[in-house]
């Protein structure tokens, strides 16, 4: 034996030979063994279940934000009945089922009480004790929806609500979801309309029924109701559907709607066919209820501020979501990563992939804002600007790969962090989408722009008109759908982009574009119209930090000026240079110490404390701009350009 190999056998025995040692060293002291508990879960089989659940769900509490809930699931045979509350939820790409929202469960048979246990391990599953001869159980509970931001979404606002049926019912274990029949009935408040993608509505007074249908496609179907409603005829058999916290805020204009249908028929020439036989658009304009925004086969399920319609030169940027979620539709929802899709709401999801899922998304979304007018070409170039600016600084991306942060949805859960720029958050979306712009630019001045990223997706995620079912993908189909498009090493670009980490600044596409990143002294469209709705001071280029209309401090860049002075999130500026704090008096100040001598001069609090900080910085005010290279061709015209037919 080598002398390596003695040494490397040597040390792999030495903890073993070390287990009498420290079991001497502990004379006396207990020392147990694993219990292996008892409890099992059926996988779920593609198998049909037997019989029709009932859903009835009374939504009238507004007040209260009660939904009373009221199930009948048919049993096989005696025993042991596993139901499971959904946990992992597609679109969330994580385990966030709202099982701390139940509330009264009580299971019941033929009038009498069952008797029940959660089980320790799974805290989303309840055994039921199904006795003899009984053919169909009752389930009876309360959710208890969050009515203050501090416990959680509100979706209940006096004026709407959002109803998302994984919170409000069971399904049996064992089984896929998708064949597990249900039928809804829902008992809104009175006056409301609602609006969902599930067929079969009949309604009678406040009371909404539905046809049958299965456990997938009901959770897949969300509902908006809401006191105040609209809804638009897109065309192509799509719908727009908003409530709104007060009226006033329903009245768009032909134009707007009008931009909302180009939206739509851009989409499908985008990707030749629809995979929906109709899409419902939901969308609340509100700040009451909570923010959202989720992807459905069939739907959305987004919000907005009120006045998404009445100032609508004011919300460019706000525009970008509506196009994301429609192209969830064939992106994410028809064509999916395959070990994102799961045959229930038990199994853990897989997101490794989902820099192709979001990422290239990312990528549509501004496109299709371009093309169909809902966005400005300004604006787009400025976002792009933006996040190839804050990659330009990101400190994260010295260890973090991208898709490395596709696992951030499981570990952070959109938390809160001290400094994000060092952990890095969800980057698959905009690094993602940058990924794509470069690809999507390679192959147009490879082929004098005769193919684009368009062929791909007309490719990769058309099919068949009007399958709504999912198509699984791997690392290596995405491969081969580019190399069908245009011959490249194609598994060495994605795999170097987005599973190294230490990459330099994702710029390659809007160079390929004809254009450069440079810094200006006054904001682009998009980080202007995102500070101007925030009310806040985007300073990250600068100061490197982003202070809120409070005058406190967040987003603090990972030794950044601000991160050298101790400055942390939640510091309050209170004085700038003697005099209290505003944005034009720390812009001013910033600008001043680009003299090379004058510190920027703040006042401070933290928890009670205050202090005088000087930061030795002399930059200037920066902000993120692209900039036209040379007399070239434009490449973004060429991408932006409208397809549909004129």
């Amino acid at each position: 034996m080598k002398k390596a190999a003695l040494v490397a056998a040597a040390l792999t025995a030495a903890p073993i030979a070390l287990l009498p040692a420290l079991a001497a060293a502990q004379p006396g002291n207990s020392r147990p063994q694993p219990v292996v508990e008892p409890y099992v879960i059926p996988l779920p089989a593609d198998e049909p279940y037997p019989g029709l659940m009932q859903l009835r769900v009374d939504a009238s509490d507004v007040a209260r934000g009660i939904f009373r809930v009221r199930q009948t699931i048919p049993v096989a045979k005696a025993g042991k009945l596993t139901l499971l509350y959904p946990e992992w939820l597609p679109g969330k790409h994580a385990p966030r089922g709202a099982i701390s929202g139940v509330s009264g469960f009580k299971p019941s048979a033929n009038g009498k009480p069952l008797s029940w246990t959660r089980q320790p391990t799974d805290v989303y599953a309840f055994d039921v004790d199904v006795p003899e001869g009984v053919k169909n159980i009752d389930v009876q509970f309360e959710f208890l929806s969050p009515v203050r931001e501090s416990e959680g979404r509100i979706v209940v606002a006096p004026a709407m609500m959002n109803l998302q049926w994984e919170q409000v019912s069971f399904y049996p274990a064992g089984y896929f979801t998708r064949n597990i029949p249900v039928q809804l009935e829902v008992t809104l408040p009175q006056g409301w309309t609602g609006a969902a993608a599930l067929d079969g509505l009949k309604v009678s007074g406040n009371r909404y029924s539905y046809a049958p249908t299965n456990y997938e496609v009901l959770i897949d179907s969300p509902m908006f109701a809401g006191a105040h409603f609209q809804k638009w005829d897109l065309g192509q058999n799509v719908t727009l559907n908003v409530v709104a916290d007060e009226p006033q805020y329903l009245a768009a204009s032909p134009d707007h709607i009008a931009r909302h249908a180009a939206l739509v028929s851009e989409a499908v020439a985008l990707f030749g066919v629809r995979h929906f036989d109709r899409y419902e658009f939901l969308l609340a304009l509100t700040e009451e209820m909570g923010g959202i925004g989720l992807e459905h086969h069939r739907s959305s399920e987004n919000s907005r501020k009120p006045d998404y319609f009445t100032k609508w030169d004011e919300h460019g940027a706000d525009r970008g979501l509506l196009p994301h979620e429609l192209v969830h539709s064939w992106n994410g929802k028809y064509r999916r990563p395959a070990k994102l899709w799961t045959p229930d709401y038990r199994t853990p999801m897989q997101d490794n992939l989902l820099w192709v899922y979001e990422g290239q998304t990312s990528f549509w979304d501004l496109v299709l804002g371009a093309r169909s007018g809902m966005q400005s070409k300004e604006l787009v170039l400025g976002e792009l600007a933006s996040n190839a600016a804050f990659y330009s600084i990101q400190p994260g991306r010295a260890w973090r790969s991208v898709e490395d942060t596709t696992l951030d949805p499981i570990i952070a859960a959109r938390k809160p962090r001290p400094f994000a720029s060092a952990t890095r958050t969800e980057d698959y979306y905009n690094e993602g989408a940058l990924m794509w712009l470069e690809a999507d630019m390679l192959i147009r001045r490879a082929t004098n722009n005769k193919k684009s990223l368009d062929d791909f997706a007309r490719s990769f995620f058309g099919g068949k008109e009007g399958d709504w079912g999912q198509v699984g993908y791997e690392f290596d189909d995405v491969v081969a759908a580019l190399n069908a498009v245009h011959a490249y090493d194609w598994a060495s670009f994605m795999s170097e982009r987005m599973q190294d980490a230490g990459r330099p600044a994702p710029v390659g596409g809007i160079e390929g574009a004809g254009y450069r990143l440079v810094w200006r002294d006054k904001p682009n469209v998009s980080d202007r119209e995102k500070m101007a709705s925030a009310k806040n001071a985007n300073l990250v280029h600068s100061l490197g930090l982003v202070i809120d209309k409070n005058g406190v401090a967040g987003s603090i860049l990972w030794d950044g000026p601000a991160f050298r002075a101790d400055i942390v999130n939640g510091t309050k500026i209170l004085a700038v240079d003697g005099m209290s704090y505003s944005r034009e008096r720390i812009e001013a100040a910033i600008k001043a110490a680009a003299d090379g001598k004058t510190p920027i001069k703040l006042l401070v609090e933290r928890d009670g404390r205050y202090r005088e900080v000087a930061i030795p910085y002399h930059g200037g005010l920066r902000w993120p701009h692209l900039e036209k290279v040379g007399s070239g061709p434009d490449w973004f015209d060429r991408l932006l350009a409208p397809r549909r037919k004129l």
